[in-house]
């Protein structure tokens, strides 16, 4: 029996297609979500520090190796501390389109600025604080 090249370029279409159609979009349904019962007002230097963090957040998670990032604001008046992690199966863009559900449905449900909360969804997960915790 001879080799059969158009089975194994066929073979191989399959296997490409399989390969691009199991690409994962990150599902953003809540889990949980929590709020602080202290609150902070917008003028509060905390708000600054707040916005970092997210900022941060947003921006190094999907880019460290293990979608698992600290953070702390850099500002001594008001620290605020941050933690972000998703779901290793997702791209990196799609950790960064869950981080941003997950802050919107912290914001939405904690409508009142809250000194932290956090968000969990199905695949990723955001927290604040105004003191340095372990997640």
């Amino acid at each position: 029996m001879g080799i059969n090249p158009t089975k194994y370029a066929t073979i191989a279409i399959c296997l490409f297609c399989l390969w691009s159609v199991a690409e994962c979009i990150p599902n953003t349904s809540i889990i949980n979500v929590l709020c602080n019962n202290g609150v902070y007002t917008s003028g509060d230097p905390f708000a600054i520090s707040l916005s970092y963090v997210f900022g941060d957040l947003e921006k190094e998670t999907p880019a460290q190796k293990n979608y698992d990032y600290h953070n702390i604001s850099p500002y001594p008046n008001a620290y605020a501390y941050g933690h972000a992690t998703c779901n290793l199966n997702l791209t990196s863009s799609d950790c960064k389109t869950c981080l941003g559900a997950a802050k919107a449905a912290l914001f939405s449900t904690c409508q009142t600025p809250r000194i932290g909360a956090r968000s969990v969804l199905y695949d990723c997960a955001i927290r604040y604080e105004q003191y340095p915790f372990d997640d």
